[in-house]
């Protein structure tokens, strides 16, 4: 595959952002149809919650795409604090916060895509994740992403059915 270095291939990062945009909707429908009390209990044996766990690939999204291509993130340095890699839920979340993650959830994403379309991401400060799968561009961040979300969509799973 090294012939394919540095080409962009278009309909492969389309299919990635419709991807990333369904999973955040399955997402966006779990964080408003479940009740708060089960979106924010941390099942025995766990160390975190399905409330957590949906922010947090909002925040990781932020700091691989935008963070190391040296931009801005478009989400609040609380919630970054919060949600990073390392943080542990408390077991609380006002109202208002857990509408503005709800908000984020479709808006990060549809901001990505269009950032991404109008070359907004220029430059990369390559970064090793810690499953060890190094990062040299914004198209690595996109599609390490789409598998971190997918983790955390897992987990989501997991946690929910210790719920019922």
């Amino acid at each position: 595959m090294l012939f394919l270095q540095g080409f962009k291939c278009e309909k492969m990062t389309e299919n990635i952002f419709q991807v990333m945009l369904q999973n955040r909707r399955n997402l966006h429908a779990i964080l408003t149809k479940t009740s708060k009390d089960k979106l924010l209990k941390i099942p025995q044996g766990f160390n975190n919650n399905v409330y957590w766990n949906i922010a947090h690939t909002i925040i990781t999204q932020q700091l691989l795409v935008y963070k190391f291509s040296g931009l801005q993130m478009r989400v609040p340095d609380n919630l970054v604090d919060k949600f990073k890699k390392g943080t542990v839920p408390d077991g609380t979340a006002s109202d208002e916060e857990m509408m503005v993650i709800a908000d984020f959830l479709i808006s990060t994403a549809e901001w990505l895509i269009e950032d991404y379309e109008t070359n907004l991401f220029q430059t990369f400060n390559e970064y090793t994740t810690s499953a060890k799968v190094t990062l040299k561009n914004v198209d690595d961040a996109i599609a390490f992403n789409l598998f971190h979300e997918g983790l955390h969509i897992g987990q989501i799973a997991l946690l929910l059915k210790q719920l019922a």
